[in-house]
């Protein structure tokens, strides 16, 4: 079965050009390149694939839905809130903290490229010095010095020559060193309460009735108390340097 599709795949452009039809042709002409439809079509699905490990390896998203995990699970409420919306949350904040960064590579290097008033090959320079901006601002020294010493590089001039494959994996460890940092703060109050109820259900004798019956409406009113999510969004955006 893999054989016959693999050939399939392989046979569907001498097809599809047998019959007339503009299968994968790129056509040189005075106003440029340009690319047939179904050529533009697996460069989209192309891009739609490395979409996810660009959300997870180049933005904020790891950072903050590893946090809101970390804290689903200290308040003791199973699934609530469910995946969904620690995922949809992730995904506004992620937009909403790099928005700066978004939008300075908009107007810096795809609105020009648009324009006609910048060439590809400078567009995607201009916005990969941006993104590498961000992502070394905040990385960890000791986690890019680590992956430079393991790939055997010297030491770099400036953000510009760090290659993707040293920066990318240095942002990602860092980020899930400082994911792991936060939710242990935010995990703290929430222990304090589960042994505090533990110990005064044990003293009275109460060992039958389980802690997490009684703890988790504490944990529930402290968290609303305090403003628990706008507390939680707000730290969240801090650490990138918003609203300083």
């Amino acid at each position: 079965m893999k054989r016959l599709f693999l050939a399939a795949l392989l046979l569907f452009p001498v097809a599809a050009h047998a019959q007339g039809l503009p299968a994968l042709n790129l056509t040189t002409g005075p106003e440029g390149t340009s690319y047939s439809l179904s050529l533009q079509i697996v460069a989209l699905m192309t891009a739609l694939t490395v979409l996810p490990s660009i959300l997870l390896g180049m933005t904020a998203f790891t950072r903050i839905i590893i946090v809101l995990s970390i804290l689903r699970q200290a308040m003791g409420t199973q699934q609530t809130p469910p995946n969904q919306v620690l995922v949809a949350l992730a995904l506004f904040l992620t937009f909403f903290i790099m928005q700066p960064t978004l939008t300075e590579v908009y107007d810096q290097a795809l609105s020009p490229y648009l324009d006609g008033q910048m060439e590809p090959q400078p567009a995607f320079e201009a916005a990969s010095h941006i993104i590498k901006g961000f992502l070394i601002e905040n990385t960890r020294q000791n986690d890019l010095l680590m992956f430079q010493h393991l790939a055997g590089d010297e030491p770099y001039a400036d953000n510009d020559a760090v290659p993707l494959s040293v920066l990318l994996p240095a942002y990602m460890t860092s980020e899930l060193k400082t994911a792991f940092q936060i939710g242990f703060l935010i995990y703290l109050p929430f222990l304090v309460i589960d042994m505090v109820v533990a110990s005064i259900l044990m003293a009275l004798g109460m060992m039958m009735l389980s802690p997490m019956l009684v703890s988790l409406p504490l944990k529930l009113l402290l968290f609303v108390l305090v403003d628990g999510w706008a507390l939680t969004v707000g730290s969240l955006a801090a650490t990138y340097g918003l609203g300083g």
